[in-house]
């Protein structure tokens, strides 16, 4: 690399003064950008922008380019600490330093202390892009505390393969399923990843590290025929307790003259969770994506019922549309007569009229109301594609509706389709 120092020659546009400390606090801003160059050390210079910051620097050519290095703010160095510090560039240029390359080590050394840790990198850096980029980051942030907190005082080069070996020993020990391990240490690992990417640290240490095999033919849970019938009678009496409540709240109300809320009789719905319920078995839609529906994402025409899942909503990040049986479309147009709280959400939370977080308190009563065991409100989606494969639609059509990246995704309710595979072994023989 050549390196030819040289301060710019064009006199009539150049400004030079020592840069003394009563010269330099002397500089005031003017409508553009200037340069004053020092009468002492070629090419040391402080550049005063219009908003008035002063910043210290040097110029000098690589390859005949021209380059400006800057060394720092006034404030941070002082006239004399910067003339110091500029003499030391001078020097390096002068032996062929690439002094760039030199500034970026020393910045990724200090970032690489500043968060040197699990903690600190998760606090300063990684958590902050999470929450901005990531859908759901601050369910990853809370799920990386709660599963990793142990490690968050180890500097990041040191977690190593057997620290999440043996955390995984412990946790399986505890009755954790293996997928969900697999997702707290991938949740692990592209922490570590973004680390790289950034140059806090060289390489991933766990890169290496590999998952947990799955059974991929395991079995999925879905309502049985009875346990559905269980379930919507659970909602039904659900809602006529709902109904009841408020009947006899607005008659307290009326004998002491205050207004009566809204009618419960006179609608087809008490409150979400059947329709929400309803509609999550007939179109597979996982529970983030109906808290995130919109009624703009609803088409209620009776030729063409349709729902679009939007991909900025969607786990996938793909926009789909799923059809909208007899069922699900008098759900949505039940729902929509009975739904007035102004709001855009389909299904908006009664207390806030804002986006639902969870339904933990009215699922877990109402499941146990229907005496149905080991079944999760996600699994209302697994009963809506098994019964699709059960009735002979194809793989395909399921991962259409359902918005699986991959058919793999979907390949989990293949051994619900048995008459498929008795057919292929049946030719052989005909």
């Amino acid at each position: 690399m050549e390196l030819d120092i040289a301060v710019i020659v064009q006199e009539n546009v150049l400004m030079k003064k020592k840069l003394t400390t009563q010269c330099v606090n002397s500089l005031k801003p003017k409508e553009k950008v200037y340069k004053v160059w020092d009468t002492q050390i070629p090419s040391y210079h402080v550049r005063v922008m219009p908003s008035g910051l002063v910043s210290f620097a040097i110029f000098y050519r690589v390859n005949g380019k021209g380059k400006d290095y800057t060394i720092g703010k006034l404030g941070r160095y002082t006239a004399t600490t910067a003339r110091d510090e500029a003499v030391r560039l001078m020097a390096d240029l002068s032996r062929g330093v690439d002094i760039q390359a030199s500034k970026k080590e020393t910045q990724k050394r200090a970032a690489s202390e500043k968060y040197e840790n699990l903690r600190g990198f998760i606090d300063e850096m990684y958590g902050p892009w999470a929450l901005v980029e990531q859908k759901r980051g601050d369910e990853t942030l809370k799920l990386l505390k709660f599963s990793f907190e142990a490690i968050y005082t180890k500097k990041l080069q040191e977690i190593s393969v057997r620290d999440i070996q043996d955390w995984r020993k412990e946790k399986l020990k505890q009755g954790l399923a293996p997928s969900t391990l697999n997702r707290r240490v991938t949740a692990l690992k592209s922490v570590l990843s973004k680390a790289v990417e950034w140059e806090v640290i060289s390489e991933n240490p766990l890169s290496r590290f590999k998952p947990l095999k799955l059974d991929d033919a395991a079995r999925v849970r879905y309502l049985t025929d009875e346990e559905e019938t269980r379930l919507k009678n659970a909602l039904d009496i659900r809602e006529s307790e709902i109904r009841e409540k408020r009947r006899t709240a607005n008659e307290w109300r009326l004998k002491r003259g205050l207004e009566p809320k809204s009618n419960l009789e006179e609608m087809q719905y008490a409150d979400y969770l059947k329709p929400m319920v309803l509609l999550a078995l007939n179109t597979g839609l996982r529970r983030g994506e109906l808290f995130d529906l919109k009624w703009c994402d609803l088409a209620l025409s009776p030729d063409n019922p349709l729902l679009t899942v939007e991909g900025l909503t969607s786990k996938t990040g793909q926009t789909r549309h799923v059809p909208l049986n007899d069922e699900a479309l008098s759900v949505c147009l039940c729902w929509n007569a009975r739904e007035s709280s102004g709001t855009q959400l389909v299904f908006p939370n009664p207390k806030t009229g804002q986006r639902f977080n969870n339904i933990k308190t009215s699922w877990s009563s109402l499941i146990e109301r229907a005496e149905i065991e080991n079944f999760r409100f996600h699994d209302l989606r697994h009963s809506f594609a098994s019964k699709l494969v059960m009735k002979g639609v194809s793989l395909y059509v399921v991962q259409s509706l359902l918005g699986h990246s991959s058919i793999e995704m979907t390949q989990r309710y293949a051994h619900l389709a048995p008459d498929t595979k008795l057919d292929a072994v049946q030719s052989l023989i005909r």
